[in-house]
């Protein structure tokens, strides 16, 4: 999957972010949409995965397969319907991230704490026995989370410029 890459400089007003690459541009909102589809859909993986892989491939940072493997049981922790893996795969990201920004331990902390923060408030709760009230039922559609993926991704990445603002403007 093409990597894209001047999220900051490209950023506009709300969510129409412009990904540029060699094969033109596209904006965010459909990268996200198409690729969360095509992860969840043809390679059958699950929320936690689905969104490190979106979050690394925007911001062009690579991740380890061992850190992708380590995602396979961060789906409500296993099915437990514990802490949400759209959750779990975003703050594994963002510790990954920042430390490459040379933010320190604290700073990274915060930045986690904040985008919980934020996704709890524009969806009621952490865990996906709020979140995905049937279950993981044999009985369930496959991949009842898509709609809630995109809408995470989009919340994780509106909260990085917040997140990085602050960070940025602390530290001068």
């Amino acid at each position: 999957m093409a990597m894209y890459h001047n999220l900051e400089k490209n950023r506009q007003i709300g969510f129409d972010i412009k990904c540029g690459n060699h094969r033109g541009v596209i904006l965010m909102k459909d990268y996200i949409t198409n690729r969360v589809h095509e992860l969840y859909w043809k390679e059958d993986i699950n929320c936690a995965k689905t969104t490190l892989i979106c979050l690394s491939e925007l911001f062009e940072i690579a991740i380890e397969p061992q850190v992708i493997c380590s995602a396979v049981g961060l789906h409500g922790a296993g099915g437990y319907r514990a802490q949400c893996g759209l959750v779990e795969g975003t703050l594994m990201f963002v510790g990954i991230y920042f430390h490459i920004l040379g933010k320190t331990e604290s700073e990274i902390v915060s930045a986690c704490y904040d985008f919980a923060s934020a996704f709890d408030k524009a969806f009621g709760s952490l865990r996906c026995l709020e979140l995905r009230p049937a279950g993981f039922s044999e009985n369930n559609p496959p991949h009842m989370c898509e709609n809630l993926t995109l809408q995470s991704n989009r919340i994780c990445i509106s909260a990085y410029f917040r997140i990085i603002e602050t960070l940025n403007s602390t530290s001068s």
